[in-house]
């Protein structure tokens, strides 16, 4: 299902604009630590930006990256760039001088918007491509303050005549297979997922407070804090310290927001808190990045009533294109397809398979990027004629529910058979004592290929050789006895990306 938008469009005059045309100027929508923002405070601030990235120079399809924590000034700088037409492009705010230097070098940005506590590796890249360096928070040699820069600009900007299938924003893969790619986002990308899947699917609205762990520079959570609100006159709650469960359940506590969003591991540590904090705001929870265990499910529910809705997107989507719905949620799946994508599961021919049959799994939709910026064959292989290749495996249950089974290259072929790493991870986080769990494929004396578990226990546990027989007895009571891990290692922490995937080809190298 495509939108029907007018050639000329602006993201900004969408996600900004129309909430001062509907009156909601005076409503807040973002809330930062002690301050409150009011879209009529973000109206202004988002052209003031725009007008001081003008003064500046940048021009209509030009780069602009964000290394900043969540803040106000991230949905500035974010909108304030598309309404003139510039392309922002969101970056983790903890990475090293060498990650930035290839995200500038790569994208070729002009600009950057830098947070004070980026501006140490920042200053140590060498690139010919950068011409301005915008600091918020002190500013030091030839780096400009933004506050400086948006106080003298003007806050009235007319939105850049773009076309609606013009280049909006960039985001980066996260690199679990190799150096990051350049996703490429068109101008109506965002309000696709919005009004094909947030408004039908989640049913948000201007009287709910959106609270996400993950980050804004995720595509997840550049949903979930910023343009998810936006599009409803909903509010924000922005956060921008690491996760850490104890704060996380302050905030919420505090704010009283109406949808948290987070990931697996996060979900699991959160239960772990003794302290009780009042939760009983949330009305949708939802969890991605990994997929959700059904212990994880349960316990959820069990402690706070309310459903944890599994949801798979990702940076080549925008957002989602599976996810479990209120109401209807089935434990352990990835949920149904959204409204905004078509699905399907094919073998390594590209033939459709049957029903309960795993195969690869394409998804098509309207806001899936066009192609990676400057990666021709990496564009040829994952999108094929208007589907892009997720890379995962699944099979579809006759309800159209979609049952996650792995990364295409995770899959382990035991005996002949396909085993899933996700079916005995999930059963070994099932035990009590199991925190988190990884399962990769190693070659027994024979050199054949049998599972091998990394297992990180809970803290009151110990490791021993008793429990490891316990859990590998658990996983043949629970499964076919050939998907036992043969070996479980137990370790104090698990290789993962900077979006909480466990990197699976760590543990296949060591």
């Amino acid at each position: 299902m495509n939108l029907a938008l007018p050639d000329t469009y602006n993201a900004a005059t969408t996600f900004v604009d129309e909430n001062i045309a509907a009156g909601r100027g005076k409503r807040t929508a973002i809330y930062y630590q002690d301050e409150k923002f009011t879209y009529q405070d973000v109206f202004e601030k988002v052209n003031r930006t725009g007008n001081a990235l003008k003064e500046l120079g940048v021009e209509i399809e030009q780069r602009v990256l964000l290394a900043l924590p969540d803040c106000p000034e991230f949905a500035f700088s974010f909108f304030g760039a598309i309404k003139i037409g510039a392309v922002p492009i969101p970056t983790n705010p903890w990475m090293s001088a060498n990650d930035y230097e290839y995200l500038i070098n790569d994208s070729r940005a002009r600009a950057i918007v830098v947070h004070e506590s980026v501006l140490p590796e920042v200053d140590k890249i060498n690139t010919r491509f950068l011409k301005h360096m915008i600091v918020v928070g002190k500013s030091t040699g030839k780096a400009l303050s933004y506050e400086s820069l948006i106080a003298k600009a003007s806050d009235k900007l007319a939105a850049e005549a773009t076309n609606s299938d013009d280049v909006c924003f960039w985001g980066y893969t996260s690199g679990s297979t190799g150096s990051p790619k350049g996703a490429v986002h068109l101008q109506h990308d965002m309000i696709t997922i919005t009004d094909l899947f947030v408004k039908p699917v989640l049913g948000m609205n201007e009287n709910d407070i959106c609270f996400s762990a993950s980050k804004l520079f995720f595509a997840y959570g550049l949903g979930n804090s910023l343009y998810f609100p936006f599009r409803f006159g909903a509010s924000t709650v922005l956060w921008p310290d690491r996760p850490d469960p104890e704060k996380i359940l302050q905030v919420i506590d505090k704010y009283h927001p109406t949808f948290f969003f987070s990931v697996p591991t996060l979900y699991a540590r959160l239960l772990r808190v003794e302290k009780k904090y009042d939760l009983s705001s949330l009305r949708i929870c939802l969890s991605s990045g990994e997929p959700l265990p059904p212990a994880l499910f349960h316990q959820w529910m069990d402690r706070f009533g309310v459903e944890l809705l599994d949801v798979v997107g990702s940076t080549e989507a925008t957002h989602d294109f599976l996810a479990n719905r209120p109401g209807r949620a089935k434990p352990g799946s990835s949920g149904e397809v959204t409204p905004a994508f078509e699905a399907k599961i094919v073998d390594e021919e590209g033939r459709e398979v049957p029903i309960g049959e795993v195969g690869n799994l394409m998804v098509k939709g309207d806001a899936n990027a066009p192609y990676y910026w400057n990666k021709h064959e990496q564009t040829k292989r994952m999108m094929q004629g208007g589907w892009l290749k997720t890379g995962d495996t699944y099979y579809r249950d006759a309800e159209g529910y979609y049952w996650y089974c792995g990364r295409s290259d995770d899959m382990l072929k035991v005996g002949g058979l396909w085993v899933s790493p996700i079916e005995i991870e999930n059963t070994l986080m099932e035990h009590p004592s199991v925190l988190e769990a990884a399962v990769i494929g190693d070659q027994d004396a024979d050199g054949l290929i049998k599972p091998k578990a990394y297992v990180l226990l809970k803290s009151e546990f110990k490791a021993t050789d008793e429990l490891r027989i316990e859990l590998q007895s658990q996983v043949k009571s629970k499964l076919a006895p050939y998907k036992y891990p043969r070996w479980v290692e137990f370790v104090d922490d698990l290789p993962k990306t900077v979006t909480g995937k466990i990197q699976r080809f760590r543990l296949r190298a060591r």
